[in-house]
């Protein structure tokens, strides 16, 4: 078939005669398919080899991500079957079943699959990636699914009657801590959550199940539900990699571990929290590659990324980053100091906790529950001749008013505030009790922001949106005007989603002499907001709306993020 595909594609025009010859060559050094070896070199794209074998055998062509698979076929084609053959399930017809395949002429395949069905097969031909990306959707990736298949083998007992009790605390025995069944699968969901860019995995025991759930892109996603009864070993598998005390669960536990794939360096923080059916694990997965980019790669541009930069590079003053959980704050801040990071300056930073790790930065873990709180490790900085100092957070009057003291003698102080948007940050620093004066002397610039999701790059199409729905949302229709509003209708890239990755939306005020004097004066909220839009201030409303005309997000994700309470 390698040779019949090739000359095929040549007879259609579709590649040259020395382009096969050079394929046929890579894949004789390598042994992958002649296709691989084609897309490979760049020669022909995977599409247009689905395309063509769709049209040239008369087979119809699938898009495994936007078909939505019966979870029974999955028990037809047991998971090493369908990596076997590289075939996916697609739906059933009586006593018909439809398989993708990335070679619908293969013969022997069809006739194999048949006979281990009993069912009569019609191949669907699909792209090889795409194939290779539903199975590891539908039946977890090859390390997850060997690991499960030895914890399966281990529990196969015979039938026997046993008492259980609910109430009593599972212990884990240092064998089922260690058991290589296990630790392969600890290790295959860190891996598969690394290599999917996930930020947060939980691990969740139930009465019958352990749910496992990716968050990917703000979104929880359940990647695998593995049996119930390695709860404990899995839980404990995780502490001693975190280093967390075995024996205590019946009280939460905060830890962290490193670990390292291929080239990439990540952080993990661990946080066990007891429930009904055993303890919860939720890891914060904190890669050390997401630093150290430029921030137009976080979305911030324009006037308010030079307004950003240029209040970075002033000796002093105070930069407040705020916005509600989850929305990449201390990405932003980090990614800022990753670039002020210099022999000649000192950098200390209080956190609770460190996120990540910084050669040539003093980090400084907060302990509220020992007395050593964000107050006083500020006090303690001041007497270590820093030149930047970064606050986690500004959470009460005290820290507030020492954090600007810092920021009026010749510090740069960077921190966080939970608040809506950038104007109304100023009167939660006045509901602090924090003098008028010293935050118009201290503060230089506020900005606030969100993650919204993006529209995933493979599926992108434009939208069909009316006038009469934009109306609806509140918005003119007028102001996309000769912009072509997009949306994603999903793919295996996107799992099916329509997004895929994050970008980040920006408001940024700078403290002008206006607005120092409307801040000494308690003017309003919406008169501060009105005078810095005046200004040239771009509001988070109208930031989300210049990424929906550039076709980076849709305009209902826009509209959602932005709302105000």
């Amino acid at each position: 078939m390698a040779l019949k595909l090739g000359d095929m594609l040549v007879q259609a025009s579709l590649i040259k005669k020395e382009q096969l010859d050079k394929a046929l060559a890579e894949q004789k050094d390598t042994g992958a398919r002649l296709g691989a070896c084609l897309i490979k070199l760049g020669f022909i794209t995977e599409d247009a080899i689905t395309d063509f074998l769709g049209k040239q055998l008369n087979v119809p062509t699938v898009n495994l991500g936007a078909k939505e698979i019966d979870q029974a076929l999955l028990k037809l084609i047991p998971a090493d079957t369908a990596r076997k053959f590289q075939i996916v399930p697609v739906q059933r017809t009586g006593r018909t079943l439809f398989v993708a395949m990335s070679n619908p002429a293969d013969v022997f395949t069809i006739e194999d699959i048949q006979f281990l069905t009993g069912f009569e097969v019609k191949p669907m031909v699909c792209a090889e990636t795409s194939i290779e990306k539903t199975i590891d959707r539908l039946y977890g990736t090859q390390a997850s699914a060997d690991a499960l298949k030895a914890i399966d083998a281990e529990g196969q007992q015979g039938e026997n009657l046993e008492l259980v009790d609910k109430n009593e605390d599972e212990v884990a025995t240092q064998a089922e801590i260690d058991s290589t069944p296990v630790v392969k699968l600890v290790q295959s969901i860190l891996m598969d959550a690394i290599k999917k860019g996930a930020s947060d995995i939980h691990i969740e025991p139930y009465e019958k199940v352990l749910r496992v759930r990716f968050r990917m892109d703000g979104v929880l996603q359940e990647v695998m539900s593995p049996p119930r009864r390695i709860a404990a070993a899995v839980a404990s598998r995780i502490k001693v990699i975190s280093k967390l005390n075995l024996t205590e669960r019946r009280l939460p536990q905060d830890g962290r571990c490193s670990v390292k794939l291929a080239d990439r360096n990540v952080d993990l923080r661990v946080s066990t929290m007891p429930i009904k059916y055993g303890e919860k694990i939720c890891i914060r997965v904190l890669e050390q590659s997401a630093l150290g980019g430029e921030l137009t790669a976080l979305g911030i541009e324009g006037k308010a990324l030079n307004d950003f930069v240029a209040a970075t590079n002033r000796p002093q003053g105070m930069i407040l980053v705020t916005g509600p959980t989850g929305s990449g704050k201390t990405r932003t801040l980090y990614s800022a100091i990753y670039k002020l990071n210099k022999p000649g300056v000192n950098i200390v930073t209080a956190e609770d906790p460190v996120e990540y790790d910084m050669m040539g930065i003093n980090q400084v873990n907060v302990q509220p529950e020992i007395g050593y709180t964000f107050e006083k490790a500020l006090k303690a900085f001041l007497r270590q001749d820093p030149n930047i100092v970064l606050v986690g957070e500004i959470r009460d009057r005290q820290t507030g008013e020492i954090a600007m003291t810092a920021a009026m003698t010749g510090h740069l102080v960077l921190s966080t505030l939970h608040t809506n948007d950038a104007p109304s940050t100023l009167n939660r620093l006045l509901d602090m009790e924090i003098p008028p004066f010293l935050i118009a002397a201290t503060v230089s610039l506020i900005e606030a922001q969100r993650l919204v999701r993006r529209i995933c790059k493979s599926c992108k199409q434009p939208d069909s949106v009316t006038p009469d729905e934009i109306r609806k949302m509140g918005l003119d229709p007028d102001l996309f005007q000769g912009s072509t509003l997009m949306r994603g209708r999903g793919c295996v890239e996107c799992n099916n989603t329509g997004n895929k990755g994050r970008i980040g939306i920006f408001e940024v005020l700078t403290i002008s002499p206006e607005i120092r004097r409307m801040i000494i004066n308690r003017n309003s909220t919406d008169e501060i907001r009105d005078e810095a839009v005046r200004l040239g201030m771009k509001t988070l409303r109208d930031a989300a709306m210049e990424k929906v005309k550039q076709g980076l997000i849709t305009l209902e994700a826009a509209v959602t993020e932005t709302m105000q309470d």
